[in-house]
Parts: C-alpha cells; structure tokens; sequence
C-alpha cells in the first residue's frame, strides 16, 4: 500500500484525471506528465498502488465493464481471468458495526460526546474522517481547499459536541481502514445519524463485497421494499461514511454509474479498483 502523502497527492491527482478523461484512452506518457514523472517511473509507482498496469485499470473503467460487475456480483474474480487481468491481492474485509444515535443524542446534538477529527490522505483522495468512543461518525472525501466547509459541515451535524482536531489520530484511522495488505477482517464501529429506513439501507450495503455491484431495485429487494427504489437511492445519497458504508457499490440497473456525492469520477474509480483488487 502507498503511505507517502506525496504519493497519495500523486495518485490522487491521476484518480482525478482518469475520472475526466478515461473514454479517452489516454496514452502511459499522458498519464505519467499529470504527476510529472517519466512514463517508467510513473508505471511502477501506479502498479504497486493499484496491483495492475495503467492500461488494464483503464479497461476496468468502460460502460461495458460495469454492467458486467453488476451482472456477474460475487463472480467478478471469474471475469478477471476472462479479461486476462490478474489478481495479485484481495482486498481485506471491513467489518462494520453500526451503531445509531438515539432521538435524545441527536436532539442534543451531540451534547457531552467528544469528537476527534482530521485530515488525512486514501487511494482515493483526501478526506476529513471523525471519531468518538462509539465509532466513526464521519469521513467525507474533499477537494482541495475544502477543509473549512468540511470542518462547518462535522460542526453543523454535531453542533453541541466537543471537537478536537487531531491529525495524527485521523491518519492512523485511515491506515487502518486502507490498508489493504492486511487480509484480516479489521473490526470497526460507526456511530451514526439515521433513519430506521435509513439505517436498513446502509446495513443491507455492508453485506455486499468488494468488486460486487449493486442496483437500487435490487438494494430495495434486499431489504424487503422492492417498490422503494426512490427512497433507498436517498438513503444511499445521504450515507456519511465514505467508502466504509459501499454507496460506491450501487448504480442504476442500466449499468450507468449514477449519482455520487463524493464525484462520479471517485465513484468509478473504487468500483474499478476493488475489482480487480478482489
């Protein structure tokens, strides 16, 4: 896994030029010029990170791909040795527990609750990621220069709590969750606000894998609510765990990627990268 913040700001400049560009196709020495390294270097650093070359991640990234994710779920490692791809590692297991705040917690507003929180750097970005004694109650990925209305946003949610700013403890989190060398399930808490519908909803996306896809008929079918398309697609916009919580994981039945908060270019680019990690 890459753990230099210079080379998560390099990836995560890639991530965002892929996500603009991928129809494209563009070329290894495009590719390695966005970070200003030579196309060699560029190759190896790009390899190690995401486990395949730059060509096959692209190929991971097409309309046709997806809708073969979505179709094949659970069967994705067969569609590796199809496309001719290897899969050099898996992805380890998040096992998440959720934890909700009662009516009285988030009437207080989070009166008495100390919340650390800080900025730290994933495969796929920055992020602003949250804790407290119960669980992570947040992680947010930005854009640059976006720390203020993240920070506003944590504030906003949990006005009467006491938050503390803490780098350090948010970047030994992050390392946690992403690293993906680790095979063990790693066990996590998540303190979060919902409703019981809600909750439903991100409970059932915790069931799903990495490199499997989801529709939302087939989310509402999982939980029992097969004409509630609409109302899970809200629940899934207002998931406020990134990546932890997989709303990346669910796209229309089309194949078409859909709606992500945190960008669809982000969104495309974990779907590709848990496939062919898993």
């Amino acid at each position: 896994m890459v753990t230099k913040e210079s080379d998560y700001r390099q990836m995560a400049a890639v991530i965002n030029y892929l996500s603009q560009h991928y129809a494209e196709q563009p070329s290894l020495e495009e590719l390695a010029s966005v970070v200003d390294l030579s196309p060699y270097h560029f190759q190896r650093k790009f390899t190690a990170w995401v486990g395949v070359t730059p060509k096959s991640f692209l190929q991971y990234l097409t309309f046709d791909n997806v809708k073969k994710l979505l179709a094949y779920g659970n069967s994705i490692l067969h569609i590796t040795h199809v496309l001719g791809l290897s899969s050099p590692s898996r992805l380890h297991d998040l096992c998440i527990k959720i934890k909700a705040a009662s009516p009285g917690e988030i009437k207080s507003g989070g009166l008495g609750l100390i919340i650390d929180y800080g900025f730290g750097f994933t495969p796929f970005g920055e992020c602003l990621i949250a804790s407290c004694s119960r669980g992570i109650v947040k992680l947010d990925f930005i854009e640059a220069n976006d720390k203020e209305k993240a920070t506003n946003e944590l504030i906003t949610e949990w006005p009467q709590s006491d938050l503390r700013y803490n780098d350090q403890l948010a970047t030994n989190l992050l390392e946690k969750i992403f690293n993906y060398e680790n095979t063990q399930a790693l066990p996590l808490s998540a303190y979060v606000k919902g409703t019981q519908f809600q909750l439903r909803v991100w409970s059932a996306l915790l069931k799903t894998l990495p490199g499997e896809l989801i529709s939302y008929g087939q989310l509402a079918n999982k939980i029992g609510q097969p004409s509630a398309s609409r109302a899970v697609g809200t629940a899934v916009a207002n998931n406020p765990l990134g990546y932890l919580i997989p709303c990346h994981r669910v796209i229309r039945g089309t194949g078409v990627i859909g709606h992500y908060r945190w960008g669809c270019g982000r969104k495309r680019i974990m779907i590709a990268y848990e496939a062919i990690r898993n």
